[in-house]
């Protein structure tokens, strides 16, 4: 079996819609990364992508759903019984439409009480369900022509690199699924923020993504927090230590390469060193392989290049360094959250 390539065409749209509805997987773009998509409320398709993914049901999946009109996003959710909304406080309530009505369709996704339709597969026998709206066009369309939600984890095998173009989720898995939707890159390229609503309106931040801290905070007044959360029971996908590794393992520096005197460069870099430059600086850029994450220098084109700087190193003959993300603003939280998994001690 060889994954085929389908265009962002109606006709080729309504081929990926028939596979979906007859159980089948099939691979989207999204604005954050390709996900890997099945029917949400079906347990076959569930452990489908499981299967093509590798993927431990431990780790919960993220139900995708067609836009709705500002205003009824949250209640959008109930109608196609993915989320039980008698179950949030009215304080959560009001803090959860304030976030759907400003980030949906887009790159947050919301944890909240979920419904006995949902199966456990789904939500790794959580009492919650992990869904958004995305912002690509083309997932937007599929879904609407679907008629029910989707869930669609990144479309690649399980730990590895998240793919952003369909040339990746054919790398990845062109012998696991049947399609794959080519939509282009992925406009934001890290996937998407996860929160957790508080009984009282809280914030409780799960993984940093496409929509930031401080957006976050500004449009629901409430405070933003960053809670522990146990192995035995993720809430969100991404949260095991590590996540998004390219093949060979990549060594995070304790400083960017331009701050390291030749005594540290030579102590902490192999001779063959492979390096991500997050800072913009090419001192040293002669004496090793350098790939730099942002042409431009903003936290935007680094997420997007993120995944694919990846790829390009593991491609490359040598050993793979990143330097440390410095920056504390925007989308730097985020990839820093994705470089530090990355290079954790594998599984």
């Amino acid at each position: 079996m060889t994954a085929r390539v389908l265009s962002a065409s109606s006709a080729d749209i309504d081929r990926a819609v028939a596979a979906l509805k007859s159980g089948e997987l099939v691979a989207i773009p999204t604005e954050t990364v390709y996900g890997l998509a099945g029917l949400a409320l079906h347990t076959d398709a569930l452990a489908r992508i499981f299967a093509a993914k590798e993927r431990p049901t431990f780790d919960p999946l993220i139900a995708h759903v067609a836009p709705s009109p500002r205003g009824e996003r949250l209640l959008a959710l109930s109608r196609v019984h993915l989320v039980d909304l008698t179950q949030l406080t009215a304080a959560a309530r009001t803090t959860a439409e304030a976030l759907a009505d400003a980030f949906w369709p887009g790159p947050m996704t919301l944890v909240l009480p979920r419904t006995r339709a949902v199966p456990d597969l789904c939500t790794a026998g959580l009492d919650s369900v992990a869904v958004r709206m995305p912002a690509h066009p083309v997932a937007q369309e599929i879904l609407r022509r679907v008629g029910e939600p989707l869930a669609a984890p990144s479309a690649n095998r399980f730990g590895r690199v998240s793919p952003t173009t369909a040339a990746h989720v054919m790398a990845e898995l062109h012998d696991r699924i049947d399609w794959i939707v080519d939509g282009g890159p992925c406009a934001v390229g890290v996937e998407s923020t996860v929160l957790a609503v508080q009984g009282d309106g809280s914030c409780a931040l799960l993984r940093p993504g496409g929509v930031t801290e401080a957006q976050l905070a500004a449009v629901s007044g409430q405070p933003v927090v960053r809670p522990q959360v146990s192995p035995l029971a993720l809430p969100s996908p991404g949260l095991l230590a590590s996540h998004y590794a390219p093949n060979k393992p990549l060594h995070l520096l304790p400083a960017p390469l331009h701050a390291l005197d030749r005594a540290a460069r030579a102590r902490l870099l192999a001779p063959d060193a492979v390096v991500l430059v997050a800072s913009g600086r090419g001192d040293h850029a002669a004496e090793f392989h350098t790939v730099l994450l942002t042409p431009d220098g903003t936290d935007a084109t680094a997420a997007q290049r993120l995944f694919a700087c990846l790829r390009e190193m593991d491609a490359a003959q040598g050993t793979l360094y990143a330097e440390p993300i410095t920056q504390t603003t925007g989308l730097w939280p985020a990839i820093a959250d994705r470089l530090g998994r990355a290079s954790a001690p594998r599984l």
